[in-house]
């Protein structure tokens, strides 16, 4: 496969997923800034940029300024507006790879992202974010075959999910005690259903935070999609298995499974933001190394022989 078209697919998983985590946080964050009137509205706003990487202002700022910033700004690249336009504009790059199926619906999606949404109707925004990103994988999932292509597309949602999912953790810490309960942060990952059949109980840190962090089986774990993509980096390019792995990216990954793997949770939850600022470094760490293992940018055209 042509390291373009490789790239292409595997940024349109990270774009689309991207767009999806980024929807369920604001969608918990902005919804408690409206019902804890005790929370600082300012620090609030400006802890949830930094988790998000984005930059604040030196103004105050309230709850709109984030919605804009995160939500619709078409040139933040933080925000779900930029992240389907990125996704629509490398399916196009794509378009002899990627399905009519796939294209019809990116395109949709962002021709009718909004420029503005009103007060009353965040939720219902978020929620439409949401539809159109399961959507699309699902396109994906129910009618690709387990090629290269399902695999780098696979790839990079499974890094960017890992990702968003240790964002996601990361602001239970953000306002202290008023920060969302576990019980809020399970339901943004739709992870509560499972978590209850699972655990049989009302939320506690010790037990959310080791589902959404270690569950084997829970597809939003750092756990699952960190081994996903692993696994996706194996059958991309097998190796021998009699030695050690030698992909750099395949490296990462592993070292990243296993100290989430062997690592007692309760030395996690002591410093619970510091284990995912490790784990966003280890994903921005291995999208580099498939970066330049997989779509080198560096080697510039030559012309071989003379010119008549």
């Amino acid at each position: 496969m042509l390291s373009r078209i490789a790239e292409s697919l595997f940024w349109i998983g990270r774009y689309i997923e991207r767009s999806d985590g980024t929807a369920r946080i604001l969608d918990v964050h902005l919804q408690l800034l409206l019902e804890d009137p005790w929370i600082e509205e300012d620090v609030a706003c400006r802890s949830l940029l930094a988790v998000m990487g984005s930059d604040a202002p030196e103004r105050d700022l309230a709850r709109g300024d984030v919605l804009s910033m995160l939500a619709v700004d078409r040139h933040n690249p933080a925000s779900i507006a930029y992240s389907l336009g990125a996704a629509r504009e490398n399916a196009r790059r794509a378009r002899e790879i990627v399905s009519t199926e796939l294209w019809e619906c990116l395109n949709t999606t962002r021709a009718r992202m909004p420029r503005k949404v009103a007060d009353d109707k965040v939720h219902e925004f978020f929620a439409w974010v949401r539809e159109r990103s399961a959507l699309a994988v699902g396109i994906i999932e129910s009618a690709t075959s387990r090629d290269e292509v399902w695999q780098f597309f696979t790839l990079g949602r499974s890094i960017e999910r890992a990702d968003m999912t240790a964002r996601l953790l990361a602001t239970r810490t953000l306002t202290e005690a008023s920060g969302p309960s576990w019980t809020t942060i399970l339901r943004s990952c739709g992870a509560y259903e499972a978590y209850l059949r699972t655990y049989r109980g009302v939320p506690s840190a010790r037990n959310a935070a080791e589902f959404l962090l270690l569950d084997r089986l829970f597809p939003r774990s750092v756990l699952f999609a960190i081994s996903r993509a692993e696994a996706c980096l194996r059958d991309v390019e097998p190796t021998n298995h009699r030695v050690a792995a030698s992909d750099s990216g395949v490296r990462i990954l592993g070292q990243m499974r296993s100290e989430l793997e062997y690592r007692p949770i309760g030395e996690i939850l002591d410093d619970l933001p510091g284990q995912m600022d490790t784990v966003q470094a280890a994903t921005s760490a291995a999208s580099e190394a498939i970066r330049q293992r997989y779509f080198p940018t560096s080697a510039a055209p030559t012309w071989v022989g003379e010119r008549s």
